[in-house]
């Protein structure tokens, strides 16, 4: 990738650091399909994973590597810690790809030198520099990464990046590993480098940073105003902790502002030109889309992707965007992917019909799924008059994005009121193909039912999260619902959608039990790795 200074590269890090965020793992199909739909997103990279870390990622890795990696494609890239087997591992994973970067770190601060590490600066620099080279020595795309940079000594830092650019580094990132900088802070820093690190140019300056403090967007704008040209982030902002740098919001920020931040990539102040290669109608299909598969909500206040993020309650701000949007709207919400078009189909419809619309929303399905889809489309059709575009997009994520077909709901029936006991019967198909029901009473609906669900099942676990959702407005709905249970020190998700919530919230947790009990079965211990950067 040349070395580009009037634009800003979009280095996207759901799958590898937004799957950190606890619950939030995938599955390599599920890994395949977010990678498929950034690549329509337009990022510049994809970090498909940490190969080193498990066979799961090391095959996660090398499937989208040889699928989404084509020559024109984004490039696609694994983490690997500053050791021989990691990045050989990372480089075997990335072979398929056309294009293809390793990325690897090592910490530069001294807390992380003296506690983490237990190493010297001395050993730190000459482990750098020795890593970099060998990545070099499998492909030229490198990246390094001091890890905790925000909070090393400057002038250390300076010597570790002008040491790992001599080896062949052709990107340095600076992350913000803890959250812990303000936007002047973390300005000053880009600005550093670049004044005191010789052969900066040879290098084109990256970022990556947590929103401890809820600080990361405001703190990689003021870096791409100090130089920075690649932005580290995540679909919805997932990640460890607090999560990473929003991608949406970050590239919305760039696009509405550009003719602010015009002067700073040397374009002039009035270029309407996009800032970044990212296709903004694909935003929210893609939000939606990671938020699906991971089981992380959105929350409704979130900008740019929240359900409120285009909502006007205030009679003074209804009455100025039916006067004129731009009153109280700074961009259209047809810019993000989202549209006016409500009802699209119906019971009459026909499979053709039901596949052009699909694709016009951006679902490209194989004949099964299709099939699978359209059986289920006509199910809810029978039950609702209209069938919205939202609709439509949830009757597909719901039908080809599942978790392991093991356990699968055969019959939810329950019984409530005012004066009687919830009571809930379910049958179950286990994965021997044997029919089993069973019966309890909860304090609810949905706690009889999963009362009942756990007789079958018998997997102890607890349930951490429940949550509901309409798609949409009215009383015939689709209910989407998203539950998250523990087992152990693991969170497993599971979500589903049903115009009765009932079902739909028998069926999302059977969904995650899926994947606990997949993970039981596999019995997978993977080494423990230290990759908490980023």
């Amino acid at each position: 990738m040349t070395n580009k200074t009037d634009r800003i590269i979009i280095f996207d890090t759901t799958l590898r650091d937004g799957e950190q965020c606890p619950g939030a793992t995938l599955n390599i199909d599920e890994k395949l399909i977010i990678a498929k739909q950034l690549a329509r997103l337009g990022v510049d990279i994809i970090e498909a994973g940490f190969a080193f870390a498990s066979p799961g990622d090391f095959e996660a890795v090398s499937k989208i590597a040889k699928i989404v990696g084509t020559e024109n494609g984004p490039v696609i890239c694994s983490l690997a810690r500053a050791i021989k087997a990691d990045i050989e591992a990372a480089a075997e994973a990335l072979k398929p790809a056309v294009n293809a970067r390793i990325h690897t770190f090592i910490s530069t601060s001294d807390i992380h030198l003296e506690y983490q590490l237990r190493k010297s600066r001395a050993e730190v620099l000459a482990i750098a520099e020795e890593m970099v080279a060998y990545a070099k020595s499998f492909m030229t795309d490198v990246e390094f990464s001091p890890m905790d940079a925000a909070r090393s000594d400057p002038e250390f830092l300076y010597q570790v990046l002008e040491r790992a650019i001599a080896a062949g580094a052709t990107t340095v990132n600076i992350p913000d590993t803890v959250g812990y900088t303000t936007p002047s802070e973390f300005g000053a820093i880009i600005k550093g480098i670049i004044e005191n690190v010789p052969n900066i140019d040879q290098a084109i300056i990256s970022v990556h940073g947590h929103n401890d403090l809820g600080l990361a967007v405001a703190n990689f704008l003021e870096a791409v105003k100090n130089g920075a040209r690649q932005l580290e982030c995540t679909i919805n902002g997932i990640g460890e902790r607090a999560g990473n740098a929003s991608l949406e919001e970050l590239v919305m920020a760039l696009h509405v502002r550009r003719q602010y931040f015009n002067p700073y990539l040397g374009r002039p102040e009035e270029s309407q030109e996009s800032l970044t290669n990212i296709d903004t109608r694909q935003i929210y299909k893609t939000s939606r889309l990671v938020s699906n598969l991971t089981g992380m909500l959105v929350q409704p206040n979130k900008a740019i992707v929240g359900a409120n993020a285009f909502a006007h309650e205030s009679g003074i701000h209804q009455d100025g965007v039916l006067k004129n949007k731009l009153t109280y709207e700074i961009m259209d919400a047809q810019l993000i992917g989202l549209t006016d078009n409500q009802i699209v189909l119906g019971k009459h419809s026909g499979r053709n019909a039901f596949r052009t619309r699909l694709k016009e929303l951006g679902f490209e399905l194989s004949d099964t799924e299709l099939n699978k889809a359209f059986v289920r489309f006509k199910e809810v059709a029978d039950k609702k008059k209209d069938i919205s575009d939202w609709d439509l997009e949830a009757i597909v994520n719901d039908e080809i994005q599942q978790a392991p077909d093991l356990f699968r709901v055969e019959l939810v029936q329950v019984s409530c009121g005012s004066n009687a006991r919830p009571t809930a019967t379910v049958t179950l198909r286990t994965p021997d193909g044997e029919e089993l029901t069973d019966a309890a009473i909860g304090t609810g609906p949905v706690d009889a039912v999963y009362k009942a669900i756990n007789r079958v099942v018998n997997v102890p676990n607890e349930l951490i999260e429940f949550s509901v959702q309409s798609v949409t407005a009215g009383i015939d709905a689709i209910g989407e619902v998203t539950i998250r249970l523990r087992y152990e020190s693991k969170v497993f998700s599971g979500h589903a959608a049903n115009t009765d919530i009932i079902v739909a919230s028998a069926q999302a947790y059977v969904n995650a039990l899926n994947r606990l009990y997949s993970a039981l079965q596999r019995q997978e211990k993977p080494e423990e790795i230290s990759a908490q950067k980023v």
